[in-house]
This record gives structure tokens, sequence and C-alpha cells, in this order.
């Protein structure tokens, strides 16, 4: 293929990905009665405030939003703080039964997610943590994914006979994990923050089957209680939605080469 036509086939894929995004923030300008004529509309409009005034009356939304935020910090935290440890363990560290405790963590990303939510309605409500944020954010704290990433990164990027050393100077364990494997891990744990506070912010599932309280919702449940068979204010859920999408495109504009090298980083060892 000519070098122009691979230019071209490129070109015309990112346009193919990238039109959802264009007429998500194009009809958040627009009035429902304007998105369904035909043809519909393909620039910006003059809407938006009375979008967005239809978005708040209907919705607490930026109490909605205040969730979301709260529920992707806690999730990213407790994430990495977790995470970071079990692949520190995993790497550097020998204890009994590591391999098959290792294999058992990672056989759980076998499992199709719509397999866990019965499993994890029951055990939330166990816990009364039904219309509870932290049965949002803490029963994924230590993700296989995320223990897996830290895992290959620490045995790729710390020397072992540093970890020694510092065992021998007689720095205790907790005290190694601080002083030493966490600001070696950074390009790993920015990588799996980005990660996860995305995957957080963007999760429908969950909230699904803890959140009861309309108050309480994050965002993508809130955004999905405003649709109904008969009167959907689509240029309202528009709105919510490009409100809810620009955090996530500013992060991953300041974030993505982050990302890139610390999902390359010690894959050719």
């Amino acid at each position: 293929m000519a070098p122009w036509a691979a230019k071209l086939l490129v070109l015309a894929g990112a346009l193919i990905m990238l039109a959802p995004f264009y007429f998500m923030f194009v009809f958040a300008t627009h009035s429902r009665t304007a998105i369904f004529n035909m043809p519909p509309p393909m620039w910006f409009g003059t809407d938006l405030l009375d979008n967005l005034q239809i978005l708040t009356s209907r919705l607490p939304f930026w109490r909605n939003l205040g969730w979301s935020l709260y529920v992707a910090l806690a999730s990213t935290a407790l994430t990495l703080v977790f995470c970071s440890m079990a692949g520190y363990a995993f790497a550097l560290m020998e204890f009994r039964f590591k391999k098959a405790l290792f294999t058992l963590v990672m056989a759980t990303m076998l499992l199709p997610s719509f397999m866990n939510m019965i499993p994890t309605f029951l055990i939330m409500d166990a816990l009364g943590w039904i219309d509870q944020h932290r049965g949002l954010y803490i029963p994924g704290a230590a993700s296989a994914f995320g223990i897996f990433l830290m895992r290959q990164f620490a045995a790729s990027a710390i020397p072992r006979e540093l970890i020694e050393a510092a065992r021998m100077d007689g720095c205790g364990e907790f005290a190694i994990y601080w002083r030493i494997v966490l600001p070696l891990l950074k390009p790993a744990l920015g990588t799996l923050g980005l990660i996860t506070f995305i995957a957080s912010w963007n999760n429908f599932i969950g909230p699904l089957i803890v959140m009861r309280s309309a108050d309480q919702y994050t965002l993508p449940l809130a955004l999905r209680s405003l649709q109904s068979p008969v009167n959907t204010e689509w240029g309202a859920l528009m709105t919510g939605s490009a409100i809810a999408t620009i955090p996530l495109l500013i992060l991953f504009a300041l974030s993505s080469r982050q990302l890139i090298s610390g999902l390359t980083t010690g894959a050719v060892k």
C-alpha cells in the first residue's frame, strides 16, 4: 500500500471514530425538535443554556457530578495502594503458595463481568452497603489487572539486589515498600491511576446494582435515568454527556504519553 493511501485510511478511521463525539457536542447545543429534523444539525446551535436548565431541573446534576468525582478518586487511591502492595509482594517476595495464589488472581480476569452482578448485590446487601458509595470503590480496590501491571513493572524495573541490601541494613518491609518500591513504581502508578479513574468515572453496572436514591447516583446512572420511551430530552441528555466527557478528554490529552509509556515499560526486559 502506498504511503498516501495508508495515511488516507488512518485519517478516515480517525474521522469515523471521532464523529460520535463531534455530534454529541453539536446536539448538546440544539433542542430535541432540532435534533430530529431532517437533515440533522451539523453545526453548533444556541440552545445550550436551555438544555442545561432542563438537565438541572430533572436531575441533581451537579451533585451527581460530585459523587462521580468522589467515587473515581477514592477508587483510584485504594487501587494504587493495594495493587502496588500486591504487585511488590508477587514480584520481589517469596512466600508459600505464591505461584498458586497469583494464578488464582489472574484466573479472575477470565470471568465475564455479568457473572459478578448477583454475587455483588448479595454481598453488598449482607454488608448493608446498598445505596452506599463505599460499595462502588471498596470491592474493586485490588483488581487483577492492577496487580498484574504492578507485578510486571516491579519485576523488570526494581533490582532484587536493592531490596536485599535494604533488608540487610535493617529496613522493615513497609519501609522498603514506602521508601524504595513506591518511588520506582511511579510510571506504572500513573498509568494504573489513569486507567482506574476513567473506568470508575464511566462505570454504569456498579451503580446500577448498588445505588437506589437519585441524589446518590453517579453520572452514568443519572444520565440513563433521563431516558424514557416517550419523553426523552435528547438535547439535555447530550449536554450532560458532553459535560461528563470533557474531564476525561482533558485528562487523556494531558496523560496520553504517560499512559503509553507505563503500559510499554517492561514489555521488553
